[in-house]
C-alpha cells in the first residue's frame, strides 16, 4: 500500500500535502458558513448522526451525497446552509460507559471529536459554527421547555398503559421501536423478546395529529412513495362506527366497525386479550386468567381460533338478544377499541372462531339484484359472505342497501361516525440515565408539577453504576421542593425518549446559539422547511413521523409561520455494502475512512461512492473500484496541469499539418458542442442526484479532449473551456483535486466558490449524439460482419430530404393512413415506388419514430464527428450527401445513415 502513494505521488498531485491544504483555506475562508441575514438559503441536511466513535464508508456515503449537492447548489449562486450535529443521547453511549466504567457524558463526548476528525478529512464542507450537540444542557434545556409548552396545549399525558418493555435495555419501548421477527417481538436495538408491563408512562398524543399526518402524505410529491407508502401504513385510517353494548357485567363496551349494516347478525362479543375488561375478567377465573395470560406472554402465535368463554354476555342493541363474550386472541388491542360484535356470516374470521367454537351463524346481508352472485349460491353456513348487499333478516331494515343500513344504523342504535387509525400515541418514557430528565415533579398534595421555565434545565445527576434506572438512585438529586406549593416532592426519574431530540434538531441549526428560545421564529419561518433532507429508509416510521408531528405543533404553538412541513424533498440513501453484507460497526464488517484516505485520498472515497450507483441504491465497495476512482482523478489532474504549462500539442501536431482550416474547424466546433452538452447534462443529473450519471458524463469528456489533443493541435480556447468545465463538475465530488486544478488553471479565488458553467445544450445535440453513436456504432458492426480489420476508406452516405420531410410528417400526423396520408403529397409521390415502400416502413415503425436532424443538419454534425471516426479505424472517412453518393443514399433513412467500407 506504501508503495502505491509513492507511486501516485511522482505522476500526480500529492493528496496528502492537497487535501489539508485546501481544507484549511476553506476554513479560514469561511466558505461554507451561512450568515445570519441569508435569504432564503438552499437548506441541505443529512440525518444527524448517533456519536459511536467510528465512521465508515457507509456513514461517508450519506455526508458525501449531501455535501456534493450543497457544493452544487452554491456553485450555482444560492446560499446553502448545510450543518451537521450529533445525535448524542441515548442507551448504546450509557452501555458502552458502564462496560468501561466511564461517565457517558465524557465517552460521548470523546466519540464527537473522534468523528468530527474524520468528517473533516474526508473535507466535508459543513457549517461548523451551527453544530449542535443534544446532550448539552444548552440544547436538552429546550427539549424540556417544549415538554412544557405541549403538556400547556394538551399534548401531554402521564396515564397507565399496558407498555412493551425490553429487558436487557430495562427501559419501556415505543410501538415503532418493535421489531418483529419470526412471529416473536423483538427490541429494536438490542434484539431481545420483549415484555409487557403495566406502567405510569408520560405520552405525546400525536393521535391528535393522526388525520393530518395522513392526508397531507399526498402533497409530499418531494418524498419517495415508498416512504409515504409506509407512513401510511403505520398511521393507518378506516372510517367506521362506534356503538355501545351493554354487558352482564354492568360495563358498557364501545366498538368500532366498518360494517354496521351487519349488526342484526351479531352471534357473540369478543374483546382482545390486552382489553381492559379482559384484564378485569381475568381476576374472576382461573380458565379466562390462564388465557390472558398465555396470549399476552407467549413467543408464538397462537392460533387465530383460539379463545375461552368469559361467562358473560353482552346485549345486542338491534335484536335485545344476548351474546356471548369471549376473548380472542385475533381481536388487535391496537386495531379499533380491542372489542368487537362478531358477524360470522359475514367476516372471515369471525367465521373461523364460531365454527371452532360451535356459535351459531346468521346471515343478515344477501347479494344485491344486480350482483353478479346469485343469492341461491351463498351458503354461509360453509363461508362468509363478506360483499355488501342488501339486509335480510333484519326487522324493519330489510331491503336497505348495505350503504344506507350503515349511514341509518348511527342514529338508530346512538352511535357516532368515527374515523380510526392505527397510529397509537407515543410514549416517550425511558427508564435510563442517559436521556433529557422530564422537567416535572410529583408532589403528595399538588401531584405531577412542572419545573419552572426558569429553573431549567434539569440537568442530570452524576452517573451512578446501578441496575435499572439509574435515576431512581440519585436521592439527593431526587428530593426537590414543590414548584407548587413548596413543599417536599420528588423529581420524575424518567428520561425523554431520545426521538424527541431529533424530531426538532434542524431548527436549532437556524440560531444555535440563542439562548431565549428553541429557535429563532422569523429566521426559521423563513428557511424552513428542508430543500433536501437525506437519511435511512429505517426511520420513516419514527423520525420521519416525529418530526412531521412536532413541526405541525409547532406551528399551531406559533413558534412557526407557515411551515408545517419539515422536509420538501427526501432522499433514502442505499447501503454500502463489504463482500455482499452491509457495513456495520457491532460486525466489524466496515472499511474505516481514516487509513483508506491517508493511502487514496478523501476525494477518491467520495468519486468511488458517488460515481458506483445512485443514492438510493446498495452498491459493493471494492478495492478495484476505489484504484479506479484515484487513477482517473490523478488523470485529469495530469491533463490540467499540461494544459496549465503549454503541453497539450500531443501527437496529432505532425499529423494534421496536411490538414485544411476548415477540417481543423470542424473538430474544434464538436468539441466545443460536446463541452457545451457535458455541462447540461450533468447539471441535469446533479438536479436529480444521479451523480453516478454525471460523472460519467464527466469521464467522457475528459477522454474526449484526450483525443483532442492527440488528433489535432486544439484550439486553446476551446481545450481551456472544456478542462475549466470538467474542473468544475468534479468541484462538488472531488473538491479537493478540483481545487488544485483550478489554482493551476489560474482561475479566481475558490473553485468552491466558482459560477456553475453554463447548463444550456447546444440546439439539437441530444439528436446529433444520437446520430453519431448509432453511426459509430454501425460502422464498428458493418466492419465486424464483414470481417474488415483494416479499412482503409468509410464513406458515410445521408439520406435525401425529401425522406427526412416525410419523417418528420410521420411524427406529427395523426392519420390511421399514414401511407395515404404521405403519397398524398406531391413532393413524395414523384418518388413513386421509393415513397411508398418508404411511407410504409414508416408506418409499420412510427411508435417507435424519434425526431431527426434534417439532411444538411445531418451533414454537418456528421462532419464535425468525422475525425473520431477516422482516429478509431485510422481510414479516410467522408461524409457525403445524397446528390454526391446516389447508388448509396437509397439505402440511408433519416438518423441512420449508409455506410460503406472499402
Amino acid at each position: 500500500m506504501t508503495a502505491g502513494t509513492g507511486q501516485q505521488r511522482e505522476r500526480g498531485f500529492d493528496h496528502t500535502e492537497v487535501e489539508p491544504k485546501w481544507q484549511r483555506v476553506w476554513d479560514e475562508r469561511g466558505t461554507f458558513r451561512i450568515p445570519d441575514d441569508a435569504e432564503d438559503p438552499a437548506y441541505v441536511l443529512a440525518m444527524f448522526p448517533y456519536p459511536s466513535g467510528e465512521m465508515h464508508m457507509g456513514h461517508v456515503r450519506n455526508y458525501a451525497i449531501t455535501d456534493a449537492y450543497a457544493r452544487y447548489r452554491r456553485m450555482r449562486g444560492e446560499a446553502v446552509l448545510h450543518p451537521m450535529g450529533w445525535d448524542s443521547f441515548g442507551l448504546p453511549a450509557e452501555n458502552a460507559a458502564s462496560e468501561r466504567d466511564v461517565d457517558p457524558r465524557g465517552w460521548t463526548m470523546d466519540c464527537i471529536a473522534n468523528m468530527k476528525e474524520q468528517m473533516e478529512i474526508m473535507g466535508l464542507g459543513f457549517d461548523w459554527e451551527r453544530e449542535v450537540t443534544t446532550c448539552e444542557p444548552e440544547y436538552f434545556r429546550w427539549n424540556q421547555w417544549l415538554f412544557t409548552r405541549f403538556y400547556e396545549a394538551g399534548l401531554v399525558e402521564r396515564e397507565g398503559a399496558e407498555l412493551n418493555w425490553c429487558p436487557s435495555c430495562e427501559t419501556v419501548l415505543a410501538d415503532e421501536n418493535v421489531n418483529t421477527e419470526g412471529g416473536t417481538e423483538i427490541c429494536w436495538r438490542c434484539d431481545t423478546p420483549i415484555e409487557h408491563r403495566d406502567l405510569e408512562q408520560w405520552f405525546f398524543t400525536i393521535t391528535d395529529y393522526a388525520d393530518e399526518l395522513y392526508e397531507t402524505l399526498d402533497e409530499m410529491d418531494g418524498w419517495p412513495d415508498n416512504v409515504r407508502e409506509m407512513q401510511r401504513n403505520w398511521i393507518g385510517k378506516q372510517a367506521g362506527d362506534s356503538v355501545a353494548f351493554e354487558l352482564s357485567t354492568g360495563d358498557s363496551v364501545e366498538i368500532f366497525t366498518t360494517r354496521l349494516d351487519t349488526i342484526y347478525g351479531a352471534t357473540f362479543f369478543a374483546l382482545s386479550p390486552g382489553h381492559g375488561l379482559a384484564q378485569e375478567l381475568a381476576d374472576d377465573g382461573d380458565e379466562v386468567a390462564d388465557y390472558v395470560h398465555r396470549a399476552e406472554h407467549t413467543d408464538e402465535e397462537l392460533d387465530q381460533t383460539s379463545g375461552v368463554f368469559t361467562g358473560e354476555y353482552a346485549t345486542n342493541p338491534a335484536t335485545g338478544e344476548e351474546v356471548p363474550v369471549y376473548i380472542a386472541d385475533y381481536v388487535l388491542e391496537d386495531i379499533g377499541t380491542g372489542a368487537l360484535y362478531a358477524v360470522p356470516a359475514h367476516d372471515e374470521r369471525d367465521h373461523a372462531f364460531a365454527e371452532a367454537h360451535d356459535i351459531p351463524i346468521e346471515q343478515v346481508i344477501e347479494p344485491a339484484p344486480d350482483a353478479d352472485v346469485d343469492p341461491e349460491d351463498i351458503d354461509v353456513g360453509e363461508a362468509a359472505y363478506t360483499a355488501d348487499g342488501v339486509l335480510t333478516n333484519s326487522a324493519e331494515y330489510d331491503g336497505l342497501t348495505s350503504a344506507e343500513a350503515r349511514e341509518r344504523f348511527v342514529d338508530v342504535f346512538d352511535g357516532e361516525h368515527r374515523i380510526e387509525h392505527s397510529l397509537r400515541d407515543w410514549c416517550i418514557s425511558r427508564q435510563r440515565y442517559w436521556g433529557t430528565p422530564i422537567p416535572f415533579v410529583e408532589c403528595p398534595d399538588c401531584g405531577y408539577v412542572p419545573v419552572p421555565d426558569e429553573e431549567l434545565p434539569v440537568e442530570l445527576p452524576e452517573f451512578i453504576q446501578t441496575t435499572g434506572n439509574p435515576l431512581d438512585a440519585a436521592e439527593e438529586w431526587k428530593s426537590v421542593a414543590c414548584p407548587g406549593c413548596g413543599g417536599p416532592a420528588t423529581r420524575e426519574t424518567d428520561t425523554m425518549d431520545t426521538f424527541v431530540d431529533s424530531s426538532w434538531y434542524f431548527l436549532r441549526y437556524v440560531s444555535p446559539d440563542l439562548e431565549t428560545a428553541p429557535f429563532d421564529t422569523d429566521r426559521a419561518s423563513e428557511w424552513m422547511p428542508v430543500d433536501q433532507y437525506v437519511g435511512g429508509i429505517e426511520h420513516a416510521t419514527m423520525h420521519l413521523i416525529y418530526s412531521r408531528f412536532f413541526t405541525k405543533v409547532l406551528k399551531d404553538l406559533d413558534l412557526l409561520d407557515g411551515v408545517r412541513e419539515p422536509f420538501k424533498n427526501l432522499l433514502t440513501q442505499g447501503m454500502v455494502r463489504k463482500e455482499g453484507t452491509a457495513m456495520s460497526s457491532s460486525t466489524g464488517n466496515v472499511v474505516s475512512p481514516r487509513p483508506f484516505v491517508e493511502e487514496y485520498g478523501a476525494d477518491t472515497a467520495r468519486m468511488f461512492m458517488l460515481n458506483a450507483a445512485q443514492p438510493e441504491k446498495d452498491f459493493d465497495w471494492t478495492e478495484e473500484g476505489a484504484r479506479s476512482a484515484h487513477t482517473f482523478l490523478q488523470g485529469v489532474y495530469d491533463l490540467a496541469a499540461e494544459f496549465a504549462a503549454g503541453d497539450v500539442a500531443g501527437e496529432g501536431t505532425a499529423k494534421s499539418e496536411g490538414e485544411t482550416g476548415g477540417e481543423h474547424a470542424v473538430i474544434h466546433e464538436y468539441v466545443a458542442r460536446e463541452v457545451a452538452a457535458t455541462a447540461a447534462t450533468a447539471t441535469e443529473e446533479f438536479e436529480a442526484f444521479r451523480f453516478n450519471h454525471a460523472l460519467q458524463a464527466v469521464r467522457e469528456l475528459v477522454s474526449l479532449l484526450r483525443r483532442y489533443r492527440d488528433a489535432t493541435t486544439p484550439d486553446p480556447d476551446v481545450f481551456e473551456d472544456g478542462v475549466v468545465t470538467v474542473t468544475k463538475l468534479l468541484a462538488p465530488v472531488a473538491p479537493h483535486v478540483a481545487e488544485e486544478m483550478w489554482d493551476k488553471l489560474g482561475g479566481e479565488g475558490l473553485v468552491a466558490e466558482a459560477d456553475w458553467p453554463d447548463a444550456t445544450p447546444p440546439e439539437g445535440y441530444d439528436i446529433e449524439r444520437r446520430l453519431v453513436e448509432n453511426t459509430r456504432e454501425d460502422v464498428r458492426e458493418i466492419a465486424d460482419v464483414a470481417g474488415i480489420d483494416d479499412p482503409e476508406r468509410i464513406r458515410i452516405v445521408v439520406a435525401p430530404e425529401w425522406k427526412h420531410a416525410a419523417h418528420d410528417l410521420a411524427l406529427e400526423s395523426d392519420a390511421d393512413d399514414l401511407v395515404g396520408e404521405v403519397m398524398g403529397h406531391e413532393q413524395f409521390r414523384q418518388h413513386g415506388n421509393e415513397a411508398a415502400s418508404f411511407a410504409k416502413d414508416l408506418q409499420t415503425e412510427r411508435e417507435a419514430l424519434t425526431p431527426a436532424l434534417s439532411a444538411a443538419e445531418e451533414v454537418a454534425a456528421l462532419e464535425r464527428a468525422r475525425w473520431l471516426v477516422e482516429r478509431e479505424f485510422d481510414a479516410t472517412v467522408t461524409v457525403e450527401a445524397d446528390d454526391d453518393a446516389p447508388d448509396l443514399a437509397d439505402d440511408a433513412e433519416p438518423g441512420r445513415p449508409a455506410i460503406r467500407i472499402d
